[in-house]
């Protein structure tokens, strides 16, 4: 019975190793790939970046003069005015009207210019931004990846652990089936196997675990085969401690993180759109053009030939039955008339204005001046927003220093733990071998190597990523 419980918990732990080893490989370097380009949040700023394309853009073409065209076609009833005559008519008039305007902005204190220069550094922004989230996902996908790296070490070091009481525990039953020794030896060794075997069940279950979560952070569905690429922790490179002091690392951060870059191109832009409000508190000058021309069917000929004089009465002298109409005027008139169809009333209608234009902003609501005020404000609370950021940089760079530090410290002294375990269980195993030792004893020493490995290890993987996040704020990205 207990052979068989044996052979099924080692049978157990084969099949789950092979499951890991037969899985596809995703190494550090893909998996931050994959996540920045299925994140969500990814997407939104680069939707928003191109917003503030669009936005700068359509700034840009407002310097250009605009240009509109007008149509408008109807039916009049009853007494109006003809649109096309401008004379009073009872008749019902089919009019049609066309217009074309532009008009442009000559001057208007910089205003445009330094909106244009605003959008300009908002846009790219926008651009780093998407590059200060992608940085963000890069050290959060290296923290879990790590963690999960962290496990499956853990793993293997509980299967050296079970090789090593299985073992044992194969030589104890030589012994015991030799009568050399009691069967509690043997009891005692299975019982350590079992705990063992727990303890690998409880890693490998971290494992899968890390591996979830790490799928989440790269937005990677959980039914997908997935297995990690895993370097030699002690092969993965890292710089000296001495070569990332925080305040060095802080003077590079502050100049080359993707955050500050923000930072600094906004506060630019708010910086130029307080003196572009400012502007539009100032008179502007502009010009101006236009073409109209109109169809009425009120019109029924039109004038044509030369114009000829004719004498009109406009007076009379004497009175009663000597009323005479002898007071005249010279007038012109067209010497002939022509049909008024459509394409000829266009023509004759036709007409043209160009201008300048002045407009001085006198009082209205006080539109522009809460514009320009809170435009300053604007600007004031992103030179607070980038003290701000800076101060919290720098914190975050003393405390990853420290925590660096303390790392490589406990790490330093788990080696020697280990160093000192693995000899004591040497001892102990060659005085268990002749007999010199219990059973009990046997396992607390092994139990403690097991403890210490397990805790260099952790310390290792600790190390490794507070070195990692100094080297990262140093601006050398995520690498392993």
């Amino acid at each position: 019975m207990k052979k068989t419980h044996f052979v099924i918990i080692l049978s157990s732990l084969l099949c789950i190793g092979t499951s890991i080893q037969a899985q596809e490989k995703w190494d550090l370097r893909r998996c931050v790939e994959y996540a920045i380009a299925n994140n969500v949040s990814v997407k939104q700023a680069d939707v928003q970046a191109r917003l503030s394309k669009l936005t700068l853009n359509q700034s840009k073409l407002q310097r250009w003069p605009s240009a509109n065209f007008q149509n408008s076609n109807g039916f009049q009833f009853g007494r109006s005015i003809d649109p096309a005559t401008n004379g009073f008519t009872t008749d019902q008039v089919t009019f049609s009207q066309f217009g074309l305007s532009t008009s442009v902005t000559l001057f208007n204190f910089n205003s445009q210019k330094n909106t244009i220069l605003g959008n300009e550094l908002d846009a790219k922004a926008q651009e780093t931004a998407v590059t200060s989230l992608a940085n963000d996902i890069s050290l959060n996908i290296a923290a879990a990846y790590l963690q999960a790296l962290l496990s499956r070490e853990q793993i293997n070091i509980s299967i050296v652990q079970i090789n090593q009481t299985r073992e044992q525990l194969i030589n104890t039953r030589k012994l015991v089936d030799a009568g050399s020794l009691p069967e509690l030896n043997a009891a005692e060794l299975e019982a350590q196997l079992a705990r063992d075997s727990s303890a690998y069940i409880a890693a490998f279950t971290t494992y899968q675990g890390n591996l979830l979560s790490l799928k989440a952070f790269m937005n990677l569905d959980p039914s997908v085969p997935f297995e990690l690429d895993i370097p030699p922790v002690e092969r993965i490179p890292v710089e000296q401690l001495a070569d990332l002091q925080p305040e060095s690392v802080y003077l590079l951060a502050v100049a080359n993180m993707p955050l500050q870059k923000v930072n600094n191109l906004r506060l630019q832009a708010f910086e130029k759109y307080v003196k572009a409000a400012r502007g539009n508190m100032y008179p502007s000058i502009g010009a101006f053009g236009n073409l109209n021309s109109a169809y009425s069917s009120a019109f029924k000929s039109l004038p044509k030939g030369a114009n000829v004089p004719i004498v009109i009465p406009i007076g009379y002298t004497g009175s009663g039955s000597a009323l005479n109409p002898n007071v005249f005027t010279e007038r012109f008139i067209p010497s002939g008339s022509q049909k008024a169809t459509f394409g000829r009333q266009l023509d004759y209608n036709f007409r043209q204005s160009i201008g300048l234009s002045v407009n001085v902003p006198i009082f209205n609501g006080g539109q522009a001046r809460t514009a320009w005020q809170r435009s300053k404000l604007n600007y004031q609370n992103q030179q607070l927003q980038v003290e701000k950021d800076n101060q919290s940089l720098k914190q975050n760079i003393y405390t990853a220093y420290n925590s660096a530090l303390a790392a490589f410290q406990r790490y330093q002294a788990s080696v020697k733990s280990v160093q000192t375990a693995e000899y004591s269980y040497e001892l102990s195993r060659k005085r268990y071998d002749a007999g010199l030792l219990r059973t009990i004893d046997l396992i607390t020493n092994q139990s403690n190597l097991f403890r210490a490995r397990l805790e260099r290890i952790s310390n290792q993987y600790d190390y490794v990523f507070r070195m990692k996040v100094l080297e990262f704020y140093k601006g050398q990205g995520i690498k392993l």
